[in-house]
């Protein structure tokens, strides 16, 4: 998948070589094909997958999680996530991987063993550890944000506990490894203004992510949303167009993962002022048209370009080191998984020696995202597949409803 989601970005620039305006056609109409083979052939493959594979785990009927949890939409979630990034879509692989790994374990266990639940979170885990070649994110995200298994009380108190001995570590011995690896740090004290500017920005924009992707999963209120309920093919293509319209804006730096342009800001590159902007907007048109795919590595794209605007606003500060914060603040701002977010940033870019400033990073981000009411934006989205009656005997009102409470969005089955 990963392999073919290269290829497939690859022939799209290619294609834009011949005319960037072509966009104008093949992204708007790939976006309403997309949407109209996922209702009409693979339901319930749509989105990221993450809160599919969430909400099979709340499921009493064996059936009912076939629904979201199959072969047959696995195969259908790897073809659609393949050609919504063939058509410019900015959408991610890593989401899809999520709900293909459940899938499979979920086949396995329904031939073998029957124990789906802890199938489920391996799958999930292992599609993770696949999608990033980031094993240890894989493990955390699966107890963090699949599970529930912490407390978010608790993950706050660990975070912050970890960060306290850091700091004190870092004051009393400087910033040494054991085994000499050395990365772009915040050498400088004057450095670390980065650090709530990071967490700050990227949890408010990532907290405006959540909020709008929500609010179009559960219906937007009046005419707009009676209209997007009644025509979501030509939603999707109108999507298209102002995805493509964006791309045409940005340069083309706006289409697709965003890897290829994260990783150029990370490594020293130079990318436009508007990059994040722009990225932002193109990945929430993406998502809520309703298309197969994902927003893990478009969100950490969007952080990188917030992480380049602060550094901007810092003269002499490490801009890589800067770039790496603002993809942990916004990328805790979106899930609201600040262990998760900063595991898998680390273990993305081999940056130890940044541990201590990207933990308080998604912890700043994760709390600004809580302050400001958003919603963990899988869990919220997981709530439209649970049914009520696997709600009510699982012990919950809905996640959201949880969550606003300040208790954990869904309880794990007993």
């Amino acid at each position: 998948m990963a392999i073919a989601a290269d290829y497939v970005q690859a022939w799209f620039r290619r294609a834009l070589g011949y005319s960037p305006y072509l966009a104008l056609a093949i992204t708007p109409a790939g976006l309403a094909l997309s949407v109209a083979l996922t209702r009409r052939f693979f339901p319930g493959s749509q989105g990221s997958g993450i809160p599919q594979a969430i909400a099979a785990r709340q499921f009493s009927d064996p059936e009912a999680r076939t629904r979201l949890l199959s072969l047959r939409l696995a195969a259908g979630k790897i073809l659609l996530t393949l050609l919504g990034l063939l058509t410019g879509a900015s959408a991610g692989r890593e989401g899809p991987t999520v709900q293909v790994g459940a899938s499979v374990m979920h086949a396995v266990g329904r031939v073998w063993s029957g124990k789906y639940q802890g199938l489920i979170l391996a799958g999930s885990a292992a599609g993770v550890a696949a999608a990033f070649n980031t094993p240890l994110a894989g493990i955390v995200f699966a107890i963090e944000e699949m599970s529930r298994s912490f407390e978010q009380r608790t993950s706050g108190l660990v975070l912050t506990t970890v960060i306290i001995a850091g700091i004190a570590s870092l004051a009393l011995l400087g910033n040494y490894t054991y085994f000499g690896h050395t990365a772009a740090t915040l050498a400088q004290l004057r450095d670390w203004a980065a650090v709530p500017l990071c967490g700050v920005a990227g949890g408010l924009l990532g907290a405006v992510f959540s909020r709008l992707v929500v609010a179009f999963a559960r219906g937007l209120p009046g005419p707009a949303g009676a209209a997007i309920r009644r025509h979501p093919v030509i939603f999707a293509a109108l999507c298209g167009v102002l995805v493509a319209g964006i791309g045409l804006l940005s340069g083309g730096i706006t289409y697709g993962t965003g890897y290829v342009e994260a990783r150029r800001l990370v490594e020293g590159g130079a990318l436009s002022r508007s990059f994040g902007i722009l990225k932002f907007l193109a990945t929430l048109l993406s998502t809520v048209s309703g298309i197969p795919g994902g927003i893990f590595s478009p969100s950490l794209a969007v952080g990188a370009g917030v992480g380049a605007d602060v550094a901007s606003l810092l003269p002499g500060a490490p801009v890589g080191a800067v770039i790496l914060l603002g993809m942990v603040g916004y990328f805790a701002g979106v899930v609201q998984a600040p262990i998760t977010a900063f595991v898998i940033v680390m273990e993305l870019t081999d940056s130890q020696g940044m541990a201590v400033p990207l933990m308080l990073t998604a912890l700043i981000g994760y709390g600004t995202a809580r302050f400001v009411g958003a919603p963990p934006i899988y869990h919220a989205l997981a709530e439209s597949f649970v049914p009520q009656a696997d709600r009510t005997a699982a012990g919950i009102a809905g996640p959201s409803a949880a969550y606003d409470r300040g208790e954990r969005p869904i309880a794990e089955p007993r």
